[in-house]
């Protein structure tokens, strides 16, 4: 398996990842293409992806909050042909280390939806075994129908992100605003 990181847009790899992309998430949970690609130009996020020689079979979409001192996943997705065989778990285990390698960050911050379907229950369950933990805070937002919670993974005891999902979304929110922002 090959593990790389990018924060250029470039079509031919964003290609390759918008097809596990949209497969992943619902047309109403998901950003453009063209928010994706102002998304690179404005600096705000990294492109990781895990291939062996048939192609991607993995992908990620994260960006830094410098303020809160993390990095937020806002997609992450394995090809349905491999779901189920630790392809997400190893492509999280290389986002981990980059993060803790290259951005002096003090953890990982990612928004999961929050209505008590098998689905949620399942990435959830996926996310804890990695590490993190759910806050309690419920979260709506104004512009999808759904509520979301946040999960927090720390990378160290003695420097922690807060465990206050309200205060979370304040990174989680400022992040997204930026991204759908056209300047």
């Amino acid at each position: 398996m090959e593990y790389s990181i990018t924060d250029e847009w470039d079509d031919v790899s964003w290609t390759e990842a918008e097809r596990i992309y949209e497969q992943a998430f619902p047309l109403e949970g998901k950003k453009s293409r063209d928010i994706i690609r102002r998304m690179f130009e404005k600096g705000m996020c990294q492109l990781h992806t895990l291939s062996q020689k048939s192609g991607m079979v993995g992908m990620a979409l994260t960006g830094i909050d410098q303020q809160a001192g993390a990095l937020l996943i806002d997609y992450l997705a394995v090809s349905e042909d491999f779901r189920g065989r630790g392809y997400g778990r190893m492509l999280l285990d290389h986002i981990k280390q980059w993060t803790q390698t290259n951005t002096g960050c003090k953890g990982i911050l990612v928004e999961v939806e929050s209505e008590p379907t098998e689905e949620n229950k399942q990435r959830i369950h996926f996310w804890e075994t990695n590490g993190f933990h759910l806050t309690v805070y419920v979260h709506h937002y104004i512009w999808v129908p759904e509520p979301y919670q946040a999960m927090y993974l720390n990378f160290e005891e003695a420097n922690r992100l807060p465990e206050d999902g309200k205060m979370l979304f304040r990174s989680i929110t400022r992040f997204h605003e930026k991204a759908y922002r056209r300047v």
